[in-house]
């Protein structure tokens, strides 16, 4: 339905709120993998890696005017399904009816991989570390260079909607562009998987950057026996090859004990002699 002018009629976004929960239940029975973007709060990012891709998006100057009406729908929940895969993502939107948003990213190329591992090597030093995103600024430096990193540029992004609006990035397109930033909040291995890459891989080739003194373990961070039974309430028994020396002191201690439990049977000894 439209009105004389063509357009499409406004509709609330409660009203796509409601017709987006009628569609997830279809689609739900149906079999269909559901996977919406809730955004939770005014943020739709909070991690390295999707404010990252959100601050990407945002350097794209022509679609500047089309961003904010991307970061409404998503955030008032329009995006009922994302999926992402190797060098696409598929998204279905509530618009003033259902539309189906196809993004495609071309991959890295094998040897811009391998500068951006080379670049990185021995500077990361966990997958943990990676996918948190908690390391060095140079390193979140080089993963966001414009053509050289691992964000793409508009020539590396392909976009496309079945709604009729004619622009390439229409509001259902960015919507799903700031949906890509919210689940890569909770899922940034979903970068590396776009890309076709193995994050993997470039820990793998920044541990083999580290000195072999940095891979063994760092002074104090190591526990003793006594840190063990602290910790967990047990007496530590220490093995013939692993036991503490005694102290002096303490030796002494034990001699002169076993001196005093020896001295009634010597003295039981001579009186039973006596007798004899």
């Amino acid at each position: 339905m439209s009105d004389d002018w063509g357009w499409r009629p406004y509709v609330p976004a409660a009203a796509r709120r409601r017709k987006a929960a009628r569609e997830l239940e279809r689609l739900k029975k149906q079999g269909h993998p559901v996977s919406p973007v809730v955004i939770e709060g005014r943020a739709i990012a909070r991690t390295f890696w999707g404010k990252a891709w959100c601050d990407n998006l945002e350097r794209y100057s022509d679609f500047a005017n089309r961003l904010p009406r991307g970061r409404t729908y998503v955030r008032n929940g329009s995006v009922v399904d994302l999926q992402m895969g190797g060098g696409k993502v598929e998204a279905l939107v509530i618009g003033s009816k259902i539309y189906k948003v196809v993004v495609k990213v071309t991959p890295v190329s094998k040897a811009r991989w391998r500068s951006i591992c080379s670049d990185c090597a021995g500077a990361i030093d966990s997958l943990v570390e990676l996918l948190q995103g908690r390391f060095s600024k140079g390193v979140m430096e080089r993963l966001c260079q414009q053509r050289t990193g691992l964000f793409p540029s508009p020539k590396e992004i392909h976009l496309s909607c079945s709604c009729p609006d004619w622009a390439s990035m229409c509001k259902h397109v960015a919507a799903v562009l700031y949906g890509i930033g919210a689940r890569l909040d909770r899922q940034p291995e979903l970068l590396f998987k776009l890309h076709q890459v193995d994050e993997k891989e470039l820990i793998a080739k920044a541990v083999k950057g580290l000195p072999l003194t940095q891979k063994a373990p760092v002074a104090g961070k190591t526990l003793g026996s006594e840190d063990l039974s602290a910790i967990f309430g047990l007496e530590m028994a220490a093995t013939a090859d692993t036991a503490a020396p005694v102290p002096a002191a303490k030796s002494e201690r034990v001699k002169g004990q076993a001196r005093k439990k020896a001295k009634p049977a010597r003295r039981r000894n001579q009186d039973k002699r006596k007798e004899d």
